[in-house]
């Protein structure tokens, strides 16, 4: 018998509870043992619950029982998590998160102690949620130099965006839709609207990619604030759609580009028809090529499966899984890691006339004129002839508002 507990009983943890007792049977078979949950720690009160009897208020009584073998983590955030997880894997105990948050931050330092400890620390559902993205790429691509990762990896904002797409809502009202329905934090959904969440998720994957730690502080990051139902109408009568792209590039030097943006995606690209709260992710490899993991994002059951997966993993394999999932520590870089290669680029501008936003931007063609300025198409630039026009567009008493990378017709 497997005993485990979990740490925090939200959404996820209590999904997590919901697929243990639902698919038992299934679960214990695939682990070779029964699996049950001993304990659940959670300050609140759950005197109520037909488990009460389950509830803990302290992490100790999970680390002086040698019972318990495997630790989900579900808090999320750092304060409360990361030392309770340090402490679970110190102790020789696996343990399982969906906290993209704690892996994007320390990720690098409890991979090596599940190493030290002889035990697990996996995370598959802080990337995809219950679309497995972290497996496939230290196992089924092993064989694989991946060279880029591009993705949709936030199923709150393209949720909101298909809105604004599909039935012509502002910003503000597809966010007040994407809260009633639960996708996005009623207080505070910064961090999905601004592309932390995003950033986080592909600090993981670059991570993995490059073998050592990429920090989500050194990722340059735009969320969908800024985009209007003028930018989704121009990007329709050039063929495209906006999607938030989270996106690395691994250089044949060992260099690292990294970023997250709103960008237009052409309707021939496959993440163009990736909708509603859906996540794609696609990794290219140098043998396999292309290949495109697609799914739910995020939702209580479909990431609560992700995370029991893990728990069966850790049972069977524990430390043996990081031979292959594993990457170094390593400190910040100073700066941000761009990409100097040139794109074509969307660009909204405001107080100047269109002729002048030609002049500035050089070879392109406007493709919407409003009372206070227009949108342009650059056929090609980089990121410093991009600032040097921002530079000359505020010198004539202009701003720009907006800036859209296109993504090539084939990802």
């Amino acid at each position: 018998m497997a005993k485990i507990a979990i740490l925090g009983f939200g959404t996820v943890g209590s999904g997590v509870y919901e697929v243990l007792c639902r698919n038992a049977a299934g679960v214990s078979r695939r682990a070779g043992e029964p699996v049950e949950v001993k304990y659940i720690l959670d300050p609140k009160d759950f005197s109520g619950h037909p488990a009460a009897n389950l509830f803990v208020k302290s992490i100790d009584t999970i680390l002086q029982d040698p019972e318990v073998r495997v630790v989900v983590e579900t808090i999320g955030g750092t304060r409360f998590a990361y030392p309770y997880v340090k402490a679970c894997l110190e102790s020789g105990r696996s343990v399982c998160t969906s906290n993209k948050e704690m892996v994007a931050t320390y990720g690098a330092e409890l991979l090596a102690l599940a190493k030290e400890h002889g035990c697990a620390f996996l995370f598959e559902a802080s990337v995809g949620g219950g679309t497995p993205i972290i497996t496939p790429m230290h196992q089924c691509l092993a064989a694989n130099v991946i060279s880029q990762v591009q993705g949709i990896v936030n199923g709150t904002t393209n949720f909101m965006l298909t809105k604004m797409v599909q039935e012509n809502l502002s910003f503000e009202d597809a966010l007040r839709i994407a809260q009633e329905l639960g996708y996005a934090e009623t207080k505070d959904p910064s961090d999905d609207v601004d592309g932390r969440d995003a950033c986080r998720k592909i600090a993981i994957l670059s991570s993995m990619v490059c073998g050592h730690q990429i920090y989500p502080q050194n990722i340059p990051t735009r969320g969908i604030r800024a985009i209007t139902i003028g930018d989704v109408k121009a990007a329709q009568r050039m063929g495209c759609v906006i999607k938030l792209i989270a996106w690395m590039k691994l250089g044949k030097d060992g260099s690292v580009a990294a970023g997250v943006e709103p960008c237009l995606v052409p309707r021939a690209n496959q993440l163009a028809s990736v909708d509603d709260v859906f996540n794609a992710v696609l990794v290219k490899g140098d043998m396999l090529g292309d290949v495109v993991f697609y799914g739910k994002g995020a939702g209580k059951l479909p990431t609560a499966s992700a995370v029991v997966a893990d728990v069966v993993d850790a049972l069977k394999n524990g430390s043996k899984v990081h031979d292959s999932l594993f990457w170094q520590p390593a400190e910040p870089v100073d700066g941000m890691l761009t990409d100097p290669t040139p794109a074509a680029y969307y660009v909204r501008v405001a107080g100047i006339a269109p002729a002048v936003v030609e002049a500035i931007y050089g070879y392109g063609k406007v493709v919407d004129e409003r009372y206070d300025g227009c949108s342009y198409f650059v056929e090609r630039a980089d990121e410093k002839a991009l600032a040097e026009a921002a530079r000359k567009v505020e010198a004539v008493g202009g701003s720009v508002k907006l800036v859209l990378k296109r993504l090539p017709e084939e990802a």
